[in-house]
């Protein structure tokens, strides 16, 4: 059963969620990795770029398509989360941040990649490529798919603040 909340944020599903996945040049194999991978264990992957190499591309395009995707699929009630991929994934954290809707969170650690979807609901996961190897990265970002946000109502309520920020630039205390 999939529960959506008003905020557009998908708590439950039963299935595996769509992954949208964005990177830079310097997460490409990591990406490659992920897509083949994450397909082989039954997600749907969605592959918003870059195709092909370039040292000077610039990330902020690919993130900001595939955090589009996941809010767009979510608003209309697909189960989805996002992958974006970097050097350090910072910027790449950023660039998914931009989009409303959006709850971006860098994961560096087991404890960091699990806590973003349990209390914050995160739905996109950043992850830099050059910081772990290709087994640390996909330990991480498997940790993130799977764990289901919480619903207890402090972290609920705390998302819905955000929320509200957000949509109206209102700071509700």
């Amino acid at each position: 059963m999939l529960t959506t909340r008003t905020d557009n944020a998908v708590t439950t599903s039963p299935s595996f969620p769509r992954v949208h996945i964005a990177t830079d040049h310097a997460g490409m194999e990591l990406s490659a990795h992920l897509v083949r991978h994450l397909t082989s264990q039954g997600y749907d992957v969605v592959d918003h770029g870059p195709k092909v190499y370039d040292a000077l591309d610039d990330y902020p395009s690919f993130c900001i398509n595939a955090a589009l995707a996941v809010v767009a699929d979510q608003q209309a009630g697909v189960h989805a989360l996002g992958i974006v991929l970097g050097g350090s994934g910072n910027g790449e954290q950023i660039a998914a941040n931009k989009v409303k809707g959006v709850r971006a969170a860098l994961a560096w650690n087991h404890s960091t990649a699990t806590l973003a979807r349990e209390h914050n609901d995160a739905n996109v996961v950043a992850v830099g490529g050059r910081q772990h190897s290709v087994e640390e990265a996909t330990a991480l970002i498997e940790a993130f798919l799977k764990e289901p946000f919480s619903n207890d109502e402090r972290h609920v309520r705390r998302i819905s603040k955000i929320a509200a920020y957000e949509t109206t630039g209102e700071v509700i205390d």
